[in-house]
């Protein structure tokens, strides 16, 4: 294997397990005699590849050691940036080389790798760590002090590097970061895994408190309490919150004074991803209670720090990240679970060492990290519904799966609610890509169970936070005359498209009324995805046609009903999606079941019968999923239309 794939292997390797690093935090790099090899600001560890990889000149590297810099700290460090970018062997890579890269250039051995591990930073992070490391690993070892990253931490590891080796003739294989993470390096990548094994061995056995994660119930309001603290943390956009309730986060919310020991930060990574000051709720009353407390509390917050707590504790619920989308609000959780793991651990060691204000102050203004943070969340889409939460039933196929797919492109966070599990998933894991900042996933549900619909928004609510869109799609068809339509067949197609209907609404309107109550300039919008059928009468498919008339009743009423709390109801009657299986399926399709009941007069074919109706449509083609998303947006984005059914059919109905 060559030296660059052995990079990749042993990269991915620590990338992929969370106790060794979170995030986009943590480096690895190879060096030859004139180039080096080294991670990318912001690109995962976990799956990164050759191409992730920024190579650089080594003389040029060299040539910061001794470059004079500007005494001022912004200053410096954006020079250090435009120096580190001068080395890159290709000046039109678009990466960035990682503000760690002249550490790695400084160490001599060919591999080094940087991670951040829980584990060892319960020692790092300790009142004892500088004492017990020596006790612990020797003057093999070499141990930093806490010293801002950046320049200023490059300079204090190159003296401590070079006193190193005028005392040892080497370099150090293990380099430990005080209140931040360590540096294994080698010429061999094996040895770096040998030796990481090795420490994480010795603080293991040193161990009397150990973090314990058992998952706890999650708490019985949820469903009240998510969708109304979403709206107390956001502005015009709707954040997302991501929830999380165990036996550790148990430990630190049952006081004040345990809540302090999880309060401030530990390592820079922390304020990064959590920033630096984090909110506590201690309250054991009702569900009114603890919005009134949060209420006031998030006010406060505010007030003192301009921004909104990325974190937010509350007794006796659980714990509560707030972002801008899902996969930040995912990675705030994991930091500040990181952090109380790590307070915890380091009881063992004299108790937590927080960082102070003045160390604080420098990461919180450190453009550096900032970026980071920014290319660690992963790719952006000015989406129309950017970080919107919608739910679409019967979204893994047909027009639903179209829907799913636009909104997701366009950034929305999507559940996929369908009956077909095997079709939902394999969606929703394809959607899901690396780098997506948004997120998507599947609940089977059955939308003419009133059960299920309950567990779908709550799912929904737990997943995300709130709810701001529901489209109702799913539905099924069996055309047939009086004479062959069975009551049983009539009751269910009525049952799932238009009782169900029905059921959304009802049980997505609760949580839109309680995101109303707490922002009540915040619009939300429900969709039925109608038929030209509930606008026209349909040939031998009255059973289908009449629940769709009465879906637009019932979203004329919901409008009208819902308006006070600024909840849309609209429909969009397409006409013939015939490209979908509900026309196209060989076997059960609408092509197979009209030429079947005889609706066609003289058709012999299925492709009679879709030749008869392509005729039928003006514009001589069938309804297509751009075609509803062009109308589903136009509802979304206006706020002054509701209680409509619009037909999107080529002209083959029109409205009087």
């Amino acid at each position: 294997m060559n030296p660059i794939d052995k990079l990749v292997e042993i990269s991915r390797f620590y990338g992929s397990q969370k106790e060794s690093v979170l995030a986009g935090g943590g480096n690895t790099s190879y060096k030859d005699m004139n180039k080096i090899w080294v991670k990318a600001s912001g690109i995962s560890l976990s799956s990164i590849t050759r191409e992730r990889f920024v190579v650089l000149r080594r003389d040029k590297l060299d040539a910061i050691s001794t470059r004079k810099y500007d005494s001022n700290p912004d200053k410096r460090e954006r020079q250090v940036k435009e120096d580190l970018h001068l080395a890159r062997i290709n000046p039109d890579d678009p990466l960035r080389p990682s503000v760690e890269t002249s550490f790695h250039n400084l160490i001599r051995y060919a591999y080094v790798v940087h991670l951040h591990p829980t584990l060892v930073n319960g020692l790092l992070c300790s009142r004892d760590s500088a004492d017990l490391t020596l006790k612990l690993f020797g003057r093999e070892a070499l141990y930093i002090p806490y010293t801002d990253p950046g320049y200023t931490l490059f300079k204090k590891i190159e003296n401590e590097l070079r006193g190193y080796r005028k005392q040892h003739n080497k370099d150090p294989n293990i380099i430990f970061l005080e209140n931040h993470g360590l540096f294994i390096s080698n010429d061999d990548p094996e040895e770096i895994r040998r030796t990481y094994d090795s420490i994480i061995r010795t603080i293991s056995r040193q161990l009397e408190v150990k973090p314990v994660l058992k998952k706890l119930p999650d708490h019985k309001e949820i469903k009240t309490i998510l969708p109304a603290l979403r709206m107390l943390l956001s502005d015009n956009q709707g954040k997302i919150l991501k929830y999380r309730h165990n036996s550790l986060i148990r430990h630190f919310y049952d006081s004040q004074a345990s809540f302090k020991k999880a309060s401030l930060p530990l390592c820079p990574d922390m304020i990064v991803y959590c920033k630096s000051d984090y909110l506590y709720i201690h309250t054991d009353g009702t569900p009114d209670d603890i919005l009134h407390a949060a209420e006031k509390s998030i006010g406060l917050f505010k007030e003192k720090n301009k921004y909104y707590p990325a974190i937010i504790m509350i007794r006796n619920f659980g714990l509560v990240a707030a972002e801008e989308d899902s996969k930040s609000a995912e990675t705030t959780l994991d930091v500040y679970e990181d952090l109380m793991k790590i307070s915890l651990l380091s009881n063992n060691f004299g108790g937590p060492r927080f960082m102070n204000q003045k160390q604080i102050g420098f990461i919180t203004g450190w453009e550096v990290e900032h970026y980071r943070k920014a290319v660690a969340k992963g790719s952006s889409t000015a989406g129309l519904v950017q970080n919107k939460i919608a739910v679409v039933t019967g979204g893994a196929q047909g027009f639903g799966a179209g829907i799913v797919e636009d909104f997701f492109r366009n950034g929305a966070n999507v559940v996929i609610a369908d009956l077909n599990e095997k079709k939902g998933k394999e969606m929703a894991q394809r959607l899901n890509e690396p780098g997506c900042r948004n997120h998507c996933v599947h609940i089977t549900a059955d939308v003419s169970d009133p059960n299920a619909l309950k567990s779908m928004i709550l799912t929904t609510v737990k997943e995300f936070g709130g709810l701001d869109l529901l489209i109702s799609n799913a539905g099924i068809l069996h055309a047939g005359s009086l004479e062959e339509i069975d009551p049983s067949t009539f009751e269910k197609m009525t049952r799932v498209n238009y009782s169900a209907y029905y059921l959304c609404v009802k049980y997505s309107s609760e949580i839109f009324r309680i995101q109303h109550q707490y922002k009540n300039d915040y619009f939300t919008d429900i969709i039925q995805i109608n038929s030209k059928s509930g606008l026209t009468g349909s040939k031998k498919n009255f059973a289908y046609a009449g629940a769709k008339f009465g879906g637009v009743g019932l979203t004329q009423s919901f409008a009208l009903e819902l308006l006070e709390y600024n909840i849309k109801v609209n429909a969009v009657c397409p006409g013939n999606f015939f490209e979908g299986p509900l026309w196209s399926d060989p076997k059960r399709g609408l092509f197979r079941q009209y030429l079947e009941a005889g609706k066609v007069p003289g058709a012999k074919t299925i492709e009679d019968v879709r030749n008869y109706y392509e005729q039928l449509v003006p514009m001589k083609r069938g309804c297509t999923v751009a075609d509803i998303m062009k109308t589903i947006y136009y509802l979304i984005d206006q706020q002054y239309e509701t209680g409509q059914a619009l037909p999107v059919t080529g002209g083959q109905i029109m409205l009087n």
